[in-house]
């Protein structure tokens, strides 16, 4: 929203002066003030930071910062971009998506892994520079994690479940979709560590076979969800009712 002001069009932000700020902060305690901002989204936390030094400070205070969607920015985020809103954030955050974000690759991803160790939702959809080195940085520091996009990752590999595996056993939601390296190995390796799934996409899966749903049926009995769409080497066999509904039991 701009206004017209003796003639000068400014917006919102820019009509707000520095006495009505100083107002606002000795009227409302700190504390309140971060729990307004707190319902802010990214865009407006940056406007905000831009007011004044105190602004800024409770702008970009880690604690407003545990959800954030970049989706809109993905031709704008680069590797140093992620690596600075993790160092900002810390363990605050809780929830990042980054689908699209194709200047995003491992070294973001592993300084973002070490400082965020308490992410439960991560999506990295269409993050095609992304490589099974993230899922091992994923699997030494982020033991939380629930749910986790890597569709469109084409380079990720049966090293990545076997991480994650071994790493984030509270994983509840994976999805591989048109990961086509992935194979029943990577199945098996991943739902021995990770029997809390509940819902597995592997679209575009084209190297699996019949075994890779016998591993899911024996080791995910809360399943409910599972994507296998033109998943071409599976037999009928896996596609009868009968089997499916011993496989998501």
């Amino acid at each position: 929203m701009r206004r017209d002001v003796n003639g000068v069009t400014k917006s919102r932000f820019e009509m707000f002066s520095n006495s009505d700020e100083a107002v606002i902060n000795k009227k409302l305690p700190k504390e309140l003030l971060l729990r307004i901002f707190s319902f802010l989204d990214v865009v407006t936390l940056c406007r905000c930071a831009q007011v004044s030094r105190a602004w800024n400070v409770l702008a970009l205070d880690g604690s407003n910062w545990q959800r954030i969607d970049l989706f809109d920015f993905q031709r704008d985020i680069e590797g140093r971009v992620v690596e600075n809103i993790s160092k900002r954030c810390g363990g605050f955050l809780r929830k990042l998506s980054l689908r699209g974000c194709l200047g995003v690759g491992d070294n973001a991803l592993r300084t973002f892994a070490q400082n965020c160790r308490n992410i439960e939702v991560l999506n990295l959809n269409g993050c095609t520079k992304t490589t099974d080195a993230t899922c091992t940085s994923l699997s030494k520091f982020c033991s939380k994690l629930r749910h986790l996009d890597l569709a469109s990752c084409t380079s990720i590999t049966n090293m990545s479940l076997k991480a994650l595996s071994e790493g984030c056993p509270l994983l509840e939601q994976l999805n591989i979709s048109w990961c086509d390296q992935v194979t029943k190995d990577g199945i098996q390796a991943l739902v021995r560590g990770c029997g809390g799934l509940k819902a597995l996409f592997l679209k575009g899966c084209t190297q699996l076979e019949d075994e890779a749903l016998k591993y899911i049926g024996a080791h995910c009995p809360e399943l409910v969800t599972l994507n296998l769409q033109t998943c071409l080497i599976l037999g009928r066999e896996s596609f009868h009712p009968s089997f499916l509904c011993n496989v998501m039991k």
